[in-house]
C-alpha cells in the first residue's frame, strides 16, 4: 500500500527539524539520534541514518506484522500504514490546489447557455452558483419560460441566471457557451444564431449522439455549422443526473478538447466542492462513449421489462461495453469511397483509457441501472411490451438512445464493426424485430473467443 502511494503521491522532502520530532515520538533511540543539533554536517548525516533506520525498522515491524496474521500489534501497524497514506494524499492535494490557482473564475464576466432542457439548466445553475456577480443568460424559444425564470426563478435558480429568446442579447459579451441543445436539432439551430457567435467563443457541448443523416459527433457539428472550423471545443460528459447536480450531490466529469489550457479552462469553470472536473484530450473517445451508451442503456431496460435477470443483464452491459470499445478505439481506415459520402473521421482511435473512466464505464453504469435514466426507462416500456410511439408521446424529454440507434448501426458498418446488442436494439426500435426474438437470436449467436 506505501509503495502505491508513492506512485501516485510526488515525493516531498520532508523539513529536517520536523523530522526529530515526528522520530522522538516513536523510539528513544530514535529519539537521541535526532538531538544533534541542526544545520551541521554531521547532524544532517546522524539525522538521514535515523530516517534510513526508521525506515528500515518500520519495513520490519509491516513484514512481521504480515507474518504474524491479525494480532493487536499487526493491526495497530495496518492502521498506521493506512493512516500515513491518507494523510499523504491529503497534503498533496492541498499543495496541488495552491499551486494550480486560475483566474478563470475571476475574470470571467458572463456566461450563455443555449437550450432549456433539464442539463442545460443544471449545468446554468452550477456556474452560477460559484460567483454571484457571474452573468449566466440561457437561450430559449419559449418566452413563457423566460418570463418564468426572469421573474420567479423557477426551479430555485440563483438570481444572476436570465433567460431571452434573443441570440443577439444572450450572445453578447459571453465568455463561454454551453450548448445543451439535442444532437438532432443541433445543426440547423446553430446555424440560425452563427452571425451573432464569437468566433473565439469556446463551445462546451453538454449533447451526446449521433447526426442520423451525417453520422457527425457535436465535435463536428458545431465548427461546421457555424462556419468557423477553428471554433473552441470542449465537450463534457460522464455520469450525471440533472436532478442530483441540482442538489449538489457529490459527483464527478471529464471536459475533453484538443486545446489543453482550455480544457484547464473549462475545469476551474466547473469545478467545485460538490463537482469534481477530470481533464482529457480524447474527444472522440469521450463523444462516442457518450452517444453508445445511451443505446445500451436502452438494451438493459429491455432485460429488465422482460424480467430476464440478473445473470442476463451483467452480460448484456458487458457484451455493450465490448462493442463500444470495438467501434471506438479502431483504428482501421475507413474505405475511401465510404469517406466520401460519410464526411467523419477516418478512423476512431479513442483511447481505451478514456473508455474504462468516467465517461466510459461510469457513465455506462449509471445509464443502464438506474431508473432515472430515461433511455433505460424506454427500454423497460419495450420490455414490458409497450409500443414505442406511445412511449415517445408520454414522454417530455429526449431520450437520445432512439434516434442514435440506427446512425450508431450505420457508423460501425462503415468501420466495418460488428455490434450485436446495439443492432439488435437499433432492429426493436425498427419494429422489424420483438424482444423476444432478439435475445433468441443473441442467445444463439455462435459461442466465439472473448475479445
Amino acid at each position: 500500500m506505501a509503495a502505491a502511494a508513492a506512485t501516485f503521491l510526488p515525493h516531498t522532502p520532508t523539513p529536517r527539524h520536523r523530522l526529530a520530532v515526528a522520530v522522538a515520538v516513536h523510539s528513544p533511540t530514535r529519539h537521541r539520534l535526532s538531538l544533534v543539533s541542526s544545520g551541521a554536517t554531521d547532524a544532517t548525516l546522524s539525522v538521514a541514518a535515523a530516517e534510513e533506520k526508521a525506515d528500515a525498522g518500520e519495513a520490519a515491524a509491516e513484514e512481521k506484522a504480515q507474518r504474524g496474521g491479525g494480532g493487536v500489534g499487526g493491526g495497530k501497524e495496518r492502521r498506521r500504514v493506512v493512516r500515513k497514506a491518507w494523510e499523504k494524499l491529503v497534503r498533496w492535494s492541498r499543495s496541488w490546489r495552491r499551486r494550480n490557482r486560475s483566474d478563470v473564475l475571476e475574470t470571467t464576466r458572463k456566461v450563455v447557455v443555449l437550450g432549456g432542457g433539464s442539463f442545460g439548466t443544471a449545468m446554468a445553475a452550477q456556474v452560477a452558483a460559484k460567483k454571484a456577480d457571474l452573468e449566466v443568460s440561457m437561450l430559449l424559444r419559449d418566452d413563457l419560460v423566460c418570463r418564468s425564470i426572469n421573474h420567479s426563478h423557477i426551479n430555485w435558480l440563483p438570481e444572476n441566471i436570465t433567460a431571452t429568446t434573443s441570440a443577439s442579447d444572450a450572445l453578447a459579451g459571453a465568455d463561454f457557451c454551453f450548448h445543451a441543445v439535442p444532437v438532432q436539432f443541433s445543426s440547423s439551430f446553430l446555424e440560425g444564431i452563427s452571425t451573432h457567435v464569437d468566433p473565439k467563443l469556446p463551445f462546451i457541448s453538454l449533447s451526446k449522439g449521433l447526426e442520423l443523416n451525417t453520422l457527425r459527433t457535436m465535435s463536428q457539428i458545431i465548427p461546421q455549422a457555424l462556419g468557423n472550423p477553428r471554433q473552441p471545443f470542449i465537450v463534457l460528459s460522464g455520469p450525471s443526473f440533472a436532478v442530483e447536480l441540482m442538489n449538489k450531490l457529490p459527483t464527478a466529469m471529464v471536459v475533453a478538447s484538443k486545446d489543453k489550457k482550455l480544457a484547464a479552462a473549462v475545469q476551474q469553470l466547473l469545478a467545485s466542492p460538490n463537482l469534481r472536473i477530470s481533464t482529457s484530450n480524447d474527444v472522440t473517445g469521450v463523444e462516442i462513449a457518450g452517444a453508445l451508451k445511451n443505446v445500451l442503456a436502452i438494451a438493459a431496460g429491455i432485460v429488465e421489462g422482460m424480467h430476464l435477470g440478473n445473470n442476463c443483464m451483467a452480460a448484456l452491459v458487458a457484451q455493450g461495453c465490448s462493442e463500444i470499445r470495438w467501434l471506438a478505439t479502431k483504428d482501421q481506415l475507413m474505405k475511401f469511397t465510404d469517406f466520401l459520402f460519410f464526411p467523419i473521421n477516418p478512423k476512431m482511435g479513442a483511447k481505451p483509457t478514456t473508455l474504462s473512466g468516467l465517461s466510459g464505464s461510469g457513465d455506462i453504469m449509471l445509464t443502464c441501472f438506474v431508473n432515472l435514466s430515461r433511455n433505460r426507462n424506454v427500454g423497460l416500456r419495450l420490455g414490458s411490451g409497450e409500443k414505442l410511439d406511445k412511449i415517445m408521446n408520454s414522454m417530455n424529454q429526449v431520450a437520445e438512445g432512439v434516434s442514435t440507434a440506427g446512425a450508431v448501426i450505420a457508423l460501425a458498418q462503415k468501420y466495418h464493426v460488428k455490434m450485436p446488442v446495439l443492432t439488435a436494439v437499433a432492429r426493436i426500435i425498427d419494429n422489424e424485430l420483438t424482444p423476444k426474438r432478439a435475445v433468441m437470436e443473441l442467445m444463439n449467436l455462435p459461442q466465439v473467443e472473448e475479445v
